[in-house]
Protein backbone atom coordinates (compact mmCIF):
# COMPACT_ATOMS: atom_id res chain seq x y z
CA UNK A 1 0.00 0.00 0.00
CA UNK A 2 2.58 2.33 0.81
CA UNK A 3 4.40 2.23 -2.46
CA UNK A 4 1.01 2.89 -4.15
CA UNK A 5 0.43 5.76 -2.66
CA UNK A 6 4.08 7.09 -3.06
CA UNK A 7 3.63 6.65 -6.45
CA UNK A 8 0.36 8.56 -6.62
CA UNK A 9 1.72 11.19 -5.03
CA UNK A 10 4.37 11.13 -7.38
CA UNK A 11 2.31 11.32 -9.84
CA UNK A 12 0.10 14.23 -8.53
CA UNK A 13 3.53 16.38 -7.95
CA UNK A 14 4.56 15.69 -11.76
CA UNK A 15 0.76 16.83 -13.53
CA UNK A 16 0.33 19.67 -10.61
CA UNK A 17 3.35 20.63 -9.28
CA UNK A 18 5.00 20.32 -5.88
CA UNK A 19 2.39 20.98 -2.52
CA UNK A 20 2.63 24.15 -1.37
CA UNK A 21 1.99 25.14 1.92
CA UNK A 22 -0.70 28.25 2.73
CA UNK A 23 -0.49 29.00 -1.17
CA UNK A 24 -2.04 31.83 -0.11
CA UNK A 25 0.00 33.45 1.81
CA UNK A 26 2.92 32.92 -0.62
CA UNK A 27 1.14 34.25 -3.27
CA UNK A 28 0.64 37.77 -0.98
CA UNK A 29 4.22 38.08 0.62
CA UNK A 30 6.21 37.22 -2.64
CA UNK A 31 6.89 33.98 -2.23
CA UNK A 32 7.72 33.23 1.62
CA UNK A 33 5.62 32.78 4.82
CA UNK A 34 4.24 36.03 7.25
CA UNK A 35 6.20 34.56 10.22
CA UNK A 36 9.03 34.74 8.59
CA UNK A 37 9.02 38.75 7.49
CA UNK A 38 10.83 41.39 9.33
CA UNK A 39 9.72 44.48 7.06
CA UNK A 40 6.96 44.19 4.04
CA UNK A 41 5.95 47.34 1.93
CA UNK A 42 3.26 48.18 -0.03
CA UNK A 43 3.88 48.61 -3.95
CA UNK A 44 2.86 52.63 -3.29
CA UNK A 45 5.59 52.52 -0.64
CA UNK A 46 7.79 51.25 -2.96
CA UNK A 47 6.73 53.94 -4.95
CA UNK A 48 7.74 56.96 -3.15
CA UNK A 49 11.02 58.97 -4.19
CA UNK A 50 13.48 57.71 -1.22
CA UNK A 51 13.80 55.04 1.00
CA UNK A 52 12.46 56.07 4.22
CA UNK A 53 15.20 55.53 7.15
CA UNK A 54 13.46 52.76 9.09
CA UNK A 55 14.09 50.58 6.30
CA UNK A 56 17.13 51.27 6.17
CA UNK A 57 17.52 50.68 9.78
CA UNK A 58 16.24 47.26 9.10
CA UNK A 59 18.46 46.36 7.18
CA UNK A 60 21.26 47.18 9.39
CA UNK A 61 19.77 45.44 12.12
CA UNK A 62 19.06 42.17 9.81
CA UNK A 63 22.24 41.33 7.68
CA UNK A 64 21.43 37.93 7.43
CA UNK A 65 17.56 38.72 5.81
CA UNK A 66 16.93 38.63 2.23
CA UNK A 67 15.03 40.90 -0.17
CA UNK A 68 12.15 40.12 -2.34
CA UNK A 69 10.75 42.79 -4.60
CA UNK A 70 7.48 42.50 -6.21
CA UNK A 71 8.62 42.04 -10.40
CA UNK A 72 5.59 44.13 -12.03
CA UNK A 73 7.04 47.40 -10.23
CA UNK A 74 8.97 49.71 -12.73
CA UNK A 75 12.67 48.82 -12.52
CA UNK A 76 13.24 52.87 -12.05
CA UNK A 77 11.95 52.25 -8.38
CA UNK A 78 13.60 48.73 -7.32
CA UNK A 79 16.68 50.16 -8.29
CA UNK A 80 16.96 52.39 -4.98
CA UNK A 81 15.96 48.96 -3.40
CA UNK A 82 18.50 47.07 -5.36
CA UNK A 83 21.51 49.32 -4.61
CA UNK A 84 20.37 49.40 -0.58
CA UNK A 85 20.91 45.26 -0.81
CA UNK A 86 24.10 45.58 -2.27
CA UNK A 87 25.09 48.37 -0.15
CA UNK A 88 24.37 45.90 3.02
CA UNK A 89 25.15 42.88 1.50
CA UNK A 90 21.73 41.49 1.35
CA UNK A 91 21.02 38.86 -1.33
CA UNK A 92 17.87 39.91 -3.07
CA UNK A 93 15.58 38.41 -5.62
CA UNK A 94 12.74 40.28 -8.07
CA UNK A 95 9.75 38.06 -8.19
CA UNK A 96 7.06 38.40 -10.74
CA UNK A 97 4.32 35.75 -10.76
CA UNK A 98 1.84 36.86 -13.86
CA UNK A 99 -0.92 34.81 -12.12
CA UNK A 100 -0.48 36.77 -9.21
CA UNK A 101 -1.71 40.00 -8.01
CA UNK A 102 -0.64 41.74 -4.41
CA UNK A 103 -0.06 44.94 -3.17
CA UNK A 104 3.15 44.05 -1.46
CA UNK A 105 6.38 45.80 -3.17
CA UNK A 106 9.09 44.93 -0.81
CA UNK A 107 9.97 41.99 1.83
CA UNK A 108 12.62 41.33 4.13
CA UNK A 109 12.60 37.94 5.24
CA UNK A 110 14.39 35.46 6.67
CA UNK A 111 14.98 31.41 5.78
CA UNK A 112 13.19 30.46 9.01
CA UNK A 113 10.19 31.74 10.85
CA UNK A 114 10.53 34.95 13.50
CA UNK A 115 7.05 35.26 14.21
CA UNK A 116 7.28 39.51 14.33
CA UNK A 117 4.27 41.04 15.52
CA UNK A 118 4.47 44.16 12.82
CA UNK A 119 5.72 43.63 9.70
CA UNK A 120 4.15 47.07 8.09
CA UNK A 121 5.33 50.21 7.84
CA UNK A 122 4.08 52.74 8.95
CA UNK A 123 2.14 55.11 6.29
CA UNK A 124 2.78 58.28 5.69
CA UNK A 125 -0.18 59.06 4.76
CA UNK A 126 -2.97 60.11 7.40
CA UNK A 127 -5.37 57.00 8.02
CA UNK A 128 -8.97 57.00 7.17
CA UNK A 129 -10.47 58.24 9.81
CA UNK A 130 -13.88 56.40 10.71
CA UNK A 131 -16.96 58.53 10.00
CA UNK A 132 -18.48 60.01 13.44
CA UNK A 133 -21.75 58.77 14.99
CA UNK A 134 -24.69 61.00 13.43
CA UNK A 135 -26.11 62.36 16.88
CA UNK A 136 -29.82 62.32 16.68
CA UNK A 137 -31.36 65.72 15.78
CA UNK A 138 -33.06 67.18 18.64
CA UNK A 139 -36.38 67.38 17.54
CA UNK A 140 -37.69 71.38 17.98
CA UNK A 141 -40.72 70.72 18.83
CA UNK A 142 -41.64 67.85 20.85
CA UNK A 143 -45.00 68.71 22.76
CA UNK A 144 -46.44 68.89 19.41
CA UNK A 145 -45.78 65.35 18.13
CA UNK A 146 -46.16 63.32 21.68
CA UNK A 147 -46.58 60.24 19.80
CA UNK A 148 -42.90 59.62 18.09
CA UNK A 149 -40.11 58.06 20.13
CA UNK A 150 -37.75 60.53 21.89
Amino acid sequence: MTGKKELDDYLQQGIYGEKELLPEERRKFLGTLRERIVLALTVKQVREKHIRSEVIDCLREHPKAKILLNGTIDYDFLSKYIQAAETYNIPFSIVERKDTKTDIGFVLAYDYAIDQENIYLASNETPNKLPKKKEKKKKRFPFLFPFTKK
